[in-house]
């Protein structure tokens, strides 16, 4: 292999001081082995070892060129994930199944908004509703390297931030609630947990359920298990309301009360991104599930979505991700205001 030019991104500045501005292929060697060492990651044979080493590779002068650019508002850097092809990573930890959706009475009404009676920033962590950062893995497989088509878990994580944000709100009590019984009970609807899903199935069942578990009681396994229906619930909803869709305004108004599950287009940008606003590019393809958590502005001015993901505190900022707010495309970046939907409690 040829030598490389250097690899400066945020990640590896502080966690690879082997890394100089000049590298070449035992330099990436070198940071390849510190990453694996980081995430506890390892291989089946050589050959896995080295073609994963060469999609590393690939990842990590993809990450140098674009932040070497200078242009955007955001920046890119390794994580858990920089050693899967762009094909491996979706297929791996996205996983959204849409059914049709037929003209119904569940889209919420709202007024007319008045900027007025709207904070400026508003982040639902500060205020109690937002439990850590969990990791959904590769949902239905042991081996990480090993990949299957929608081997995902997304849209339970989703589902649970949501309704963990609106029991808190309305009890005072944070509670870590089961995305394990969403994945194991949560078929209606064409879902198949592992096999992916969507947040408004999961929303059903734990109606039609009357109730969820705690996480504690039915902790997370990534896998698809046997159906435990007969867990105590320790949370339980009424029902759920669509946003009207392709409006950020009126998302803006449905996050005032309480966290939203949103559908978002995932890329090779998304998937790198490590800190700052996320300004795309990206396409309006929804492809993953996501929990939408408050909102700001920087310091720079620009108006920002805050989202908390499900990959691990590892990725992003800690976890979360600033995505780009008032954007020129009516469905919001990424897709974010296409099909946004919050569950109620009477």
């Amino acid at each position: 292999m040829k030598p490389i030019i250097a690899i400066f991104t945020i990640f590896c500045a502080c966690a690879f001081p082997a890394l100089a501005r000049t590298l070449n292929e035992a330099s990436v060697v070198t940071a390849h082995e510190q990453w694996m060492a980081k995430y506890g990651l390892t291989y089946a044979n050589d050959a896995e070892k080295n073609k994963h080493f060469n999609i590393f590779m690939e990842n990590l002068q993809y990450i140098e060129n674009f932040n070497n650019a200078g242009n955007k508002s955001y920046k890119m850097g390794l994580n858990k994930f920089s050693d899967l092809t762009t094909k491996e990573f979706i297929a791996s930890h996205t996983g959204i199944r849409i059914p049709s959706l037929p003209k119904s009475s569940k889209e919420a009404s709202f007024s007319s908004l008045n900027l007025e009676d709207v904070p400026t920033s508003l982040d639902w962590r500060k205020k109690g509703a937002v439990t850590q950062i969990k990791q959904q893995g590769q949902c239905g497989k042991t081996n990480f390297k090993i990949i299957d088509l929608f081997a995902a878990s997304c849209w339970a994580f989703s589902t649970v931030a949501a309704v963990e944000g609106i029991i808190q709100i309305k009890t005072g009590t944070l509670i870590s609630l089961s995305e394990q019984q969403l994945v194991d009970c949560a078929t209606n609807g064409g879902n198949e947990g592992c096999g992916g899903g969507w947040m408004e199935n999961g929303f059903q069942y734990i109606i039609g359920n009357q109730g969820i578990a705690s996480e504690a009681d039915y902790p997370y396994e990534g896998i698809n298990g046997t159906c435990g229906n007969r867990r105590t619930p320790a949370a339980k909803i009424s029902g759920y309301q669509r946003v009207p869709a392709d409006n950020e305004e009126k998302l803006l108004q449905a996050l005032i009360n309480q966290p939203i599950s949103v559908l978002v287009s995932i890329n090779d940008e998304f998937r790198h991104y490590a800190g700052g606003v996320f300004s795309g590019p990206c396409s309006n393809n929804l492809n993953h599930g996501v929990t939408l958590i408050g909102y700001g502005t920087s310091d720079n001015g620009t108006k920002y979505w805050l989202i908390k993901n499900s990959w691990g505190e590892n990725w992003g900022e800690d976890g979360y991700m600033k995505l780009l707010r008032d954007s020129d495309n009516p469905e919001g970046l990424c897709g974010i205001a296409k099909q946004a939907t919050y569950p109620t409690v009477d």
